[in-house]
């Protein structure tokens, strides 16, 4: 047990002494959070709506939605109670053009309720809407769950990977491997720094989204903890079983990196609905570990669920984390070529 502590307390050394790992480490992880929290949203706002000269404006780009009224809509308003009106978008981004058009359909419902609030039709049906989990309309709340999840799959894994691999450029290994440590010693010390550091950036991650992007949790904070744990040690097995299969810091941050970051953003379920992909792509979404812990986050979190809901998505990030970890022990080279 001295031994072990004796090596953590290197690892720790050298994570303190590389400024591009503590770069990586607190530096991304705020940026990304703070990105996502202001820059990126899915919230449709100050969408600028023309009345004249709308094919110039379009050509621009100034303008994403025109509304036009006839020469004699008031006349025909005023005589038979029914006026046109028509609603033109630029439809290069359905997604805002169907929310714009919703938004005007329900001022225009708004204004003519105004002009006629004593109007009865034979029928009536009045929506009363209320939005669960989200009633103050936060969009940060739909990308939180999400980020933490990059974050962690890129950090804990990109920062492991380079570890292993540091020790064989740098000509160190040997020494490591006629010591009397066991490999699993060896991992053991490896993980161990980043999994503490890995948890203080989850609580700034928390700090963050609570004072400075105002999302309220709801769950067992207790339970977020543990489960963001439990993720973060799969993670740290997966960045150890990428720095045992290569030879060189670049070809390890690189596989980590862009290896994950790109299937964790589209295949996650929090930029993209996964109902909405082909059932291929859905099916290699089943062996990310970010996308249970994505589920498990967002519904513990944000739903305020417990234990009972996510059981089944904790298993499998358990089962996940024990074969990587074991995997990457069996790989673990105790002879160097």
């Amino acid at each position: 047990m001295k031994q072990l502590l004796a090596f953590i307390r290197k690892e720790f050394y050298h994570v303190f002494r590389d400024k591009r790992t503590l770069l990586i480490l607190f530096g991304l992880p705020i940026a990304q959070i703070v990105l996502f929290g202001f820059a990126l949203s899915s919230e449709v706002k100050n969408i600028g709506i023309a009345v004249l000269e709308i094919d110039e404006k379009f050509k621009e780009g100034s303008i994403k939605c025109a509304l036009l009224f006839p020469a004699n809509f008031g006349n025909e308003l005023g005589r038979s109670g029914k006026a046109q009106v028509q609603i033109i978008t630029d439809a290069s981004d359905p997604n805002t053009a169907t929310i714009v058009v919703n938004y005007l359909t329900a001022i225009l419902a708004n204004y003519q309720q105004q002009l006629n609030p004593t109007a009865r039709l034979p029928y009536q049906v009045i929506p009363q809407i209320r939005q669960l989990y989200n009633e103050e309309q936060n969009g940060s709340l739909n990308f939180i769950p999400g980020v933490i999840a990059l974050i962690f799959m890129i950090v804990c894994t990109a920062l492991t990977s380079v570890s292993i691999v540091r020790e064989k450029e740098l000509g160190t290994m040997e020494i490591l491997l006629v010591s009397p440590f066991k490999p699993l010693m060896v991992l053991v010390a490896k993980a161990v720094p980043y999994l503490v550091l890995s948890i203080v950036i989850f609580i700034i991650i928390l700090l963050l989204s609570v004072f400075l992007l105002h999302v309220q949790i709801k769950g067992s904070l207790i339970l977020i903890f543990a489960e963001s744990i439990l993720f973060i040690i799969t993670c740290l097995s997966l960045g150890l079983l990428i720095s045992n299969q290569t030879n060189s810091q670049q070809t390890a941050m690189l596989m980590s990196m862009m290896g994950m970051m790109l299937p964790t953003i589209i295949l996650t379920g929090f930029m993209f609905p996964l109902e909405n992909m082909p059932w291929i792509f859905q099916a290699i979404s089943h062996i990310l570990p970010s996308r249970y812990y994505y589920i498990i986050i967002k519904a513990v979190m944000l739903k305020g669920l417990g234990f009972s809901y996510v059981w089944k998505e904790t298993l499998i990030l358990l089962g996940m984390a024990l074969f990587l970890l074991a995997v990457a022990l069996k790989n673990f080279r105790i002879r160097l070529s």
